[in-house]
């Protein structure tokens, strides 16, 4: 498949063997399908147009205005997708190794703490390398780029049996209204920062040991129970983690709640599309029921879900113009309570 390139990451300060992390998450996923030439070609060119099709789509819709092609959209294979998310894990844990290199191990201590940090990293990686469909990464510069992973869309297409050329403009338009989010709203990218060097903050080199504490008395009780997120979390990261929660529900039931909108004056097959994904988002087999639960995907499925349902609501109350003064500032964002009480949200903010 010709795919876009995307280049390495690095760590100056050794703590994460992003090369390591690279290699092994490549490996994991492997490369997909087996796909011929000419089919992978138009495979590649259909997202494309799908992603700038999508453009207009999701502005009439949302009435969210983002200038055109001001961040790139790459179609990418597995191998291009884990270096881009190597790259933007480097940016994006860079205050969190910044302050743990304070007091940094040296030496033999240094090079196997970043060899076992890039097999973790890696494994991390693989697993979602072959799951993934697209992303917004919000942190390339200077706007971000739209990443649509062509070997995970056209497996997906193919275990669902649906129609391939509507599945992909359902995929652009999820992926697509993430990038007008962010572009048509730039402030936003500066917040979702800010949070997580808040949540950086509160690692201190000493509260690692703290951390890995906590995980092991998780373990014990039973780590299907919960995820890692929940087991690492003090009340003041929970706190951090809580708004970060609501802007991402916000974000990702938006962006359902636009495929919904959008997909049946566009794609013909899209109720069928949403039932048949609908349920491949409930997971496969027990191993990867459970991968999910340990990596908060269970979280994730609620994200979209209470989004949408948070959206709907607005939506259906005040209509989509007063809707999107949600956008306006942080703190018109939506809180993790709100979420689940519109009503509230719209007596604070309207």
């Amino acid at each position: 498949m010709t795919a876009d390139a995307v280049p390495s990451a690095h760590d100056p300060h050794g703590v994460v063997d992003w090369d390591l992390a690279v290699r092994v998450g490549t490996r994991l996923a492997g490369p997909g399908p087996e796909i011929a030439r000419d089919e992978a070609h138009a495979a590649v060119a259909e997202l494309r147009a799908g992603a700038n099709r999508s453009t207009a789509l999701v502005r009439d819709f949302t009435g969210l205005v983002a200038a055109e092609h001001t961040a790139p959209v790459l179609v990418v294979d597995r191998h291009g997708w884990i270096s881009a998310n190597a790259e933007a894990f480097k940016h994006v844990m860079a205050p969190l190794i910044e302050n743990v290199s304070k007091k940094p191990p040296t030496g033999a201590a240094l090079a196997i703490g970043s060899r076992i940090a890039g097999l973790e990293v890696g494994g991390l990686l693989g697993f979602l390398g072959g799951k993934v469909l697209g992303q917004f990464d919000p942190f390339h510069a200077p706007d971000g780029r739209l990443l649509l992973v062509a070997p995970n869309i056209v497996n997906v297409e193919r275990e669902l049996g649906v129609d391939p050329s509507d599945f992909r403009l359902w995929v652009c338009l999820h992926e697509e209204t993430h990038r007008v989010q962010f572009t048509a709203v730039p402030w936003m990218r500066e917040h979702l920062y800010s949070e997580i060097n808040a949540l950086s903050s509160t690692i201190s080199p000493s509260g690692i040991d703290e951390l890995f504490k906590r995980l092991g008395e998780g373990m014990k009780k039973g780590l299907g129970k919960t995820s890692i997120v929940e087991l690492m979390s003090t009340p003041e990261q929970q706190e951090i983690l809580d708004r970060v929660t609501g802007m991402m529900s916000l974000l990702e039931g938006h962006a359902d709640v636009v495929m919904d909108g959008v997909g049946p004056s566009v794609i013909p097959s899209v109720e069928q599309i949403r039932a048949r994904f609908t349920e491949r988002r409930k997971g496969v087999g027990a191993l990867d029921r459970l991968l999910r639960r340990l990596l908060g995907f269970d979280a994730k499925m609620a994200q979209y879900r209470d989004g949408a349902h948070f959206v709907r609501s607005v939506v259906d109350k005040v209509g989509m113009a007063e809707f999107n003064a949600v956008w306006e500032s942080a703190e018109n964002l939506p809180s993790k309570a709100e979420l689940a009480d519109p009503d509230a949200w719209v007596s604070r903010v309207l």
